[in-house]
């Protein structure tokens, strides 16, 4: 009974975020009011008391509660009156600023070429830094944030929509933008001096292979055994002359 309480208890709080504010967890449907289930998940593991909230959930709420009025396609889910939602709109007044935020990695890129759509339709802005952020830390946890000059952007024939509280665009062109120094890359290693190589000494317990002085060393060897051997000879003939 309890478990059942608590499939209702999030099937309602999933209705609200779909089907009243998706905004306000920054979120956008489509034009059919889908949106990912992925990026719903992301938003509703950010809630207190909803982190344990996995892909099955949604499916044990479509197969428990057939009545209930959601509804998912592949990755997709909806309210199924998603005709009340408010439809994306051009942006009258745009707020001066708006923000969004980038993969790390990815920024050097953005810096080149701007602020391209990361797994949707259109770029996602905030009017906020915190709510920018928050939605950057959904796929990355270190994202970079930056700072859309709008009028620059205007200017330059960017369209912004309204979506709720929540702003978006095709596309932001990199002069139309500002954010932190871009990550230094690391110097190349000079080759080394073959002189420098050549002449280097060896550091105690390290091992060269040297065939020149292995070679003289084998050389040594032999002229001290052939040495030998001829004493060796001289003495014996020596030792046969004497008479006892």
């Amino acid at each position: 009974m309890d478990a059942l309480r608590n499939l209702k208890k999030l099937a309602n709080f999933i209705l609200y975020i779909l089907g009243r504010r998706p905004d306000e967890f920054g979120l956008v449907p489509d034009n059919q009011g889908f949106v990912k289930i992925k990026s719903l998940l992301s938003a509703v593991n950010e809630e207190e008391g909803f982190k344990y909230v996995r892909r099955f959930h949604i499916d044990d709420i479509i197969s428990s509660l057939p009545d209930f009025p959601l509804e998912t396609a592949d990755s997709l889910i909806r309210v199924k009156n998603f005709h009340n939602l408010p439809k994306q709109a051009i942006a009258v007044n745009p707020p001066k600023l708006l923000y969004a935020c980038v993969r790390k990695k990815a920024y050097p890129f953005v810096l080149e070429k701007g602020i391209h759509p990361a797994g949707g339709e259109k770029v996602l802005l905030s009017s906020t830094e915190e709510m920018a952020e928050k939605i950057g830390k959904r796929f990355d946890h270190s994202p970079v944030l930056l700072t859309v000059h709008v009028r620059k952007a205007i200017d330059a024939g960017v369209l912004f929509y309204t979506s709720g509280e929540l702003y978006c665009s095709d596309i932001i062109p990199p002069s139309c933008f500002t954010g932190p120094p871009p990550p230094k890359q690391k110097e190349e290693s000079k080759p080394a001096d073959k002189h420098e190589e050549s002449t280097s000494k060896t550091m105690p317990g390290s091992y060269i292979l040297n065939i020149g002085l292995d070679e003289e060393k084998k050389r040594r060897t032999q002229l001290q055994r052939e040495k030998k051997e001829i004493g060796w000879k001289k003495e014996r003939k020596r030792a046969s002359r004497i008479k006892y």
